[in-house]
C-alpha cells in the first residue's frame, strides 16, 4: 500500500469512527480518487483542457508557416499524452475487465 493510499484509508476510518460505523477492510483500502465521480471528472477535464492548451502552442506555430521542426512533433505528442491520461483518469478502466480463465 502506498503512502498516499495509507493516509487516505486512515482519513476515511478515522470519519467513519466519528460517524460511529464500521466499515468493511475493503472500503477502507478503495482509494478516496476511485469512489469520487466529482473528483475523476473534474481533474480528467482538466488534463483534457491542457492537453488543447499545449496542442493550440504547437497547431499556432505551424499556421504562421514555420518549418515543423522535432520540437513541434514532441510537443504535439506530449499534448496527446496529457489528453490521453484525463481520458483514462474519466474512464478509470482499471478492474472493469473480465478476469481471463485458464
Amino acid at each position: 500500500m502506498s503512502l498516499t493510499t495509507a493516509t487516505v484509508a486512515l482519513f476515511v476510518d478515522s470519519m467513519a469512527a466519528r460517524r460511529g460505523e464500521q466499515l468493511s477492510s475493503e472500503e477502507t483500502r478503495l482509494p478516496f480518487f476511485k469512489t469520487c465521480w466529482s473528483c475523476r471528472l473534474l481533474s480528467g477535464a482538466g488534463l483534457l483542457a491542457a492537453g488543447a492548451y499545449v496542442f493550440q502552442g504547437a497547431r499556432i506555430r505551424m499556421k504562421r508557416g514555420g518549418p515543423t521542426s522535432m520540437g513541434t512533433v514532441a510537443q504535439i505528442f506530449f499534448a496527446l499524452c496529457i489528453a490521453s491520461w484525463g481520458v483514462v483518469i474519466i474512464a478509470d478502466p482499471v478492474g472493469k475487465a473480465d478476469p481471463k480463465t485458464p
